[in-house]
């Protein structure tokens, strides 16, 4: 409880003099107007385009880095986004358990500490926190949640159904990029003298790099990964996250402008501040308790919708498939739609930015490849799954509001008046259906919010951790750091919040992925000895 009183009272310190202006109109606005200038210039800088490809709409650098990672690494490993599919989901249900847990130690691979082998004979298998189902539940909330039910609104009035289509590519591939980073921050991982798991690409980049003859890379590399996953942490891990819980329930409250965001967020800042001191176990049992409900309430809300549209299912289907291919050259024609469609992608999965594989370093196993192919199905439940119902929703729009008002641009569509953008125009399309759910979507959409911030909070304290020491004060003072983002997040608009966060999480995918390509021979060897130990042809 100390823990608990001294971050609440330094939160309280730290915003006291805000609530004393909490009644002045525009607030919020003067949030905003601090915070945009900030988010653009780094949207810039992250999103710079490939020299050559203006005619193209201009490709950033960062997409093509991410798409042809994921291609090789899925002809590389023979498509194990398809082939190690059910083996995953075996992984997952416990089929493997015992193998992990009391075959030879000799077919561990975690008692490797800055590539010396040490304490060769202690179970490897006690090491780690929570289990597959865990680390998997942890992982998807920071995953499922937002990003898809606003993010692919916010794809399809960009870049309109077509969107769809390179989102699920992306996810499809995706699988294969999520199997290498996991499998790899598990294989690398410490694990401390109390039991806790310090974790991801920050440790898999040093000491794998350095295992290649790369040591100083490794390191320039690790630091820069960990600056930017404590900015993804705060971007696209908590302001993204707030912003849209808090424009969702000041659209169902009815609440305009002033200082409702701000309000709103504090509330959210509380409520994450009580939740996150608790470390990875905390997170871990609410997370898990938390997603398969929201996510399964979620997704029977997204039949009952595209059920009611059956007859015009292969219409948007079409939509989806040939709008993939053409599009208005004023939203950059083709390249214009895949890069939004990946852009929301990678926001939503986080396949290549590394972030995953944080949560599931802190997995109780000794094969380091089983955490690797539990983590690809996050992929296809977030992106190919869940994004795509939420797409065929949006498109199903009172069965022809797409049609009828067309599309706008990130400020949203306008129907009958009213502005409809990221989370509120996905509720607006249930409400269309189910009257009542807009309700039920709202309490999700803050359930879905507060569960993406928690386990992203564990995602940048690991980094901070790594850059600043494991210590109380470098605890409390990334999670006081924390707590702010979520009240800049919850003040300012759509546009700067999203901008800022997309940047932040795709800047992660620059150090990781060079890592990545050092590295996916380790991978190879190690998803070759756990098939091997569980009678599995590699």
């Amino acid at each position: 409880m100390n823990r608990l009183n001294q971050l609440l009272l330094s939160f309280t310190i730290l915003f006291i003099p805000l609530f004393s202006h909490a009644q002045d109109k525009g607030l919020d606005q003067r949030v905003n107007d601090a915070f945009a200038p900030f988010a653009k210039a780094w949207e810039d800088i992250v999103f710079y385009p490939m020299p050559g490809t203006d005619s193209l709409g201009g490709i950033p650098i960062v997409v093509i880095l991410l798409v042809v990672g994921a291609l090789f690494f899925t002809l590389y490993f023979v498509f194990p986004n398809i082939r190690l599919f059910g083996t995953a989901l075996n992984v997952v249900r416990g089929k493997y358990d015992d193998i992990e847990h009391h075959d030879g130690a000799s077919e561990s691979k975690l008692n490797i500490v800055e590539g010396d082998i040490v304490d060769t004979i202690r179970d490897e298998s006690e090491e780690g926190e929570v289990t597959h189902f865990q680390a998997l539940a942890t992982a998807v909330s920071g995953t499922v949640g937002l990003g898809n039910i606003a993010g692919v609104a916010v794809a399809i009035t960009i870049g309109g159904p077509g969107a769809t289509f390179w989102m699920i590519i992306c996810g499809l591939i995706g699988m294969s990029t999520k199997f290498v980073e996991c499998t790899l921050g598990v294989k690398y991982r410490d694990v401390g003298a109390d039991g806790t798991v310090y974790g991801g690409p920050m440790y898999y980049l040093t000491k794998g790099l350095k295992e290649r003859g790369f040591p100083g890379l490794g390191k320039v590399l690790a630091v820069i990964f960990a600056v930017l996953c404590i900015g993804g942490s705060f971007g696209g891990g908590n302001a993204a996250q707030s912003n849209q819980a808090a424009l969702q329930l000041a659209s169902m409250m009815g609440l305009q402008g002033g200082s409702s965001g701000f309000i709103i967020g504090c509330i959210l800042a509380v409520i994450v501040g009580i939740v996150i001191i608790g470390g990875i176990k905390r997170i871990a049992s609410v997370t898990e308790k938390i997603v398969p409900l929201m996510a399964g309430i979620y997704i029977i809300a997204c039949l009952v919708i595209v059920l009611s549209n059956f007859s015009y299912i292969d219409d948007a289907l079409g939509l989806i498939v040939s709008g993939a291919f053409t599009s208005d050259a004023a939203l950059g024609g083709f390249f214009g739609v895949l890069i939004q469609g990946f852009r929301r992608a990678v926001f939503s999965n986080e396949a290549g930015a590394g972030s995953a594989s944080i949560a599931h370093s802190a997995v109780k196993t000794k094969f380091a490849a089983s955490e690797g192919l539990v983590a690809l199905l996050e992929p296809f439940i977030d992106t190919i799954v869940i994004c795509t119902m939420t797409a065929l929703v949006i498109i199903f729009y009172n069965s022809g509001n797409y049609f009828e008002y067309g599309l706008a641009s990130t400020n949203g569509v306008v129907i009958n008046g009213e502005t409809l953008e990221g989370a509120t125009l996905t509720s607006a399309a249930f409400g269309s259906v189910i009257p009542w759910f807009p309700y039920v979507l709202t309490i999700a959409i803050i359930l879905f919010a507060i569960s993406t911030m928690i386990s992203w909070s564990y995602y940048g304290l690991q980094s901070w951790m790594y850059l600043f020491g494991k210590s109380k004060a470098a605890d409390l003072s990334y999670k006081i750091l924390f707590c702010v983002f979520i009240i800049i997040g919850a003040s300012a608009n759509m546009s700067a919040v999203w901008g800022f966060s997309d940047a932040m999480i795709l800047a992660m995918v620059f150090p990781n992925m060079i890592g990545l390509f050092f590295l996916f021979p380790v991978v190879k060897d190690e998803l070759h000895k756990y098939l091997k130990a569980i009678g599995k042809k590699a």
